[in-house]
């Protein structure tokens, strides 16, 4: 971190002078690949609310983890969102049910179960909004490191597993005649979901974590002509708005996760109007 703060104070910029604007930025460089990427699988697979579903679970763990008195309900959560998410897998691959009808049974019951885990005893809710609304400028270099673990996690899955999840979402039929094996690339894709869900709920909140793991795969998809063009659209997209939003959140004093989200909507239809004129 000592580095990265030494590069930072190189730059003549304002907001740059507070190491937890370091640490923020830091946090959004990570991020843009790893929401790009993700959100190119997401779109690709029609799953655009899983994540909303596992930003439920991962709310649900948290409050378990508040209630027992564990120091790092973040490490419950996880653990929490995982199992849904693998639950979530072995239902779907055993269901004749459409993916989204799924995703909208296992949502409603986590954020059911996670308000009722929440107020149980009368205990208040509002301890829990910080979840809700999110805030990056109060992540860590712990859980910078955390960040950067995942990341490697989800390139080493995109190099290896990114192919052959694209195929089997496309055409599963063709996937398994192939021997892919798509349910296994699934399970792994959804347990990638929820790590990353998980240690971002924190930081951009539950109400728009969605949308900045589905705005920047859709606003790629609008201009994409190949896959190459489309992963790398995408984590572009993510890395402007995260930086720029950064940069607005702070001289405007709005929240981050909210700017942030909104310049991915801005974006999304700048390449809606780009594809319509092509």
């Amino acid at each position: 971190m000592e580095f990265w703060y030494q590069i930072c104070s190189i730059l003549p910029v304002e907001m740059l002078q507070w190491n937890f604007m370091r640490n923020a930025l830091l946090a959004v460089i990570l991020m843009a690949p790893l929401f790009g990427l993700i959100s190119t699988m997401l779109v690709t697979g029609r799953m655009s609310f899983f994540s909303d579903a596992l930003g439920h679970s991962a709310f649900t763990g948290i409050a378990i983890g508040c209630i027992c008195g564990i120091g790092m309900p973040t490490v419950v959560a996880v653990i929490f969102a995982v199992v849904f998410a693998l639950l979530f897998s072995f239902v779907r691959s055993r269901s004749n049910q459409a993916a989204d009808t799924l995703i909208g049974v296992f949502s409603s019951t986590a954020v059911a179960l996670g308000i009722f885990v929440a107020t149980l005893g009368g205990n208040s809710f509002t301890k829990y909004n910080r979840y809700l609304i999110g805030d990056i400028l109060s992540v860590t270099p712990s859980e910078i490191v955390w960040l950067i673990l995942t990341l490697i996690a989800v390139l080493i899955f995109w190099v290896f597993c990114g192919n052959r999840l694209t195929l089997a979402s496309v055409h599963p039929a063709l996937a398994s005649s192939r021997g892919l094996r798509p349910g296994l690339s699934q399970t792994l894709f959804t347990t990638v979901i929820a790590v990353t869900v998980t240690l971002a709920i924190s930081w951009v909140g539950l109400l728009i974590l969605n949308s900045l793991l589905v705005l920047p795969g859709a606003a790629a998809r609008n201009i994409s002509r190949n896959l190459k063009q489309y992963h790398g659209f995408s984590v572009l997209f993510a890395l402007i708005a995260g930086i720029l939003g950064l940069v607005i959140s702070y001289y405007l004093g709005t929240s981050a996760g909210a700017a942030i989200s909104l310049l991915l909507g801005i974006l999304f239809a700048v390449s809606f109007c780009c594809r319509k004129g092509r």
